[in-house]
């Protein structure tokens, strides 16, 4: 029986870039980075307050990476989103969509990676 996530992979075609991305604008901690028996380039990153990691492989044997639009995101909390977007925005990174009130009260946006996948940012309602 599965018992929890480990984590999730995301591959990519420069590994740095994607790297700085989620190091600093996003502000996830690097946990290791390897290479493995097959030779995927590999860095693994946390969330503050997150088992669950975060795998960024770089495996050009497998061809060229092609993201599918509105394929796949993750999504992350923030206790500021304002300042978040300020932020990204000052590393380059501007929002893409939002930010827009969901029917929950919370406070939604949306970030593309660089390598095209898009990030979620989710502002609990403020009482």
């Amino acid at each position: 029986m599965i018992t929890k996530l480990l984590h999730t992979r995301y591959r990519v075609a420069d590994l740095e870039k994607t790297a700085s991305f989620y190091r600093d604008v996003l502000g996830l901690e690097e946990v290791s980075r390897f290479q493995s028996p097959r030779g995927s380039q590999i860095i693994y990153f946390k969330a503050p307050g997150s088992e669950e990691l975060i795998e960024i492989c770089q495996y050009d044997a497998s061809g060229p990476v092609v993201v599918g639009p509105d394929l796949t995101h993750l999504a992350f909390a923030v206790d500021d989103l304002e300042a978040f977007a300020r932020h990204a925005a000052a590393k380059g990174y501007p929002l893409s969509d939002g930010p827009i009130q969901s029917g929950s009260g919370s406070t939604i946006a949306f970030i593309d990676a660089p390598e095209g996948y898009e990030i979620e940012l989710i502002q609990a309602p403020q009482p």
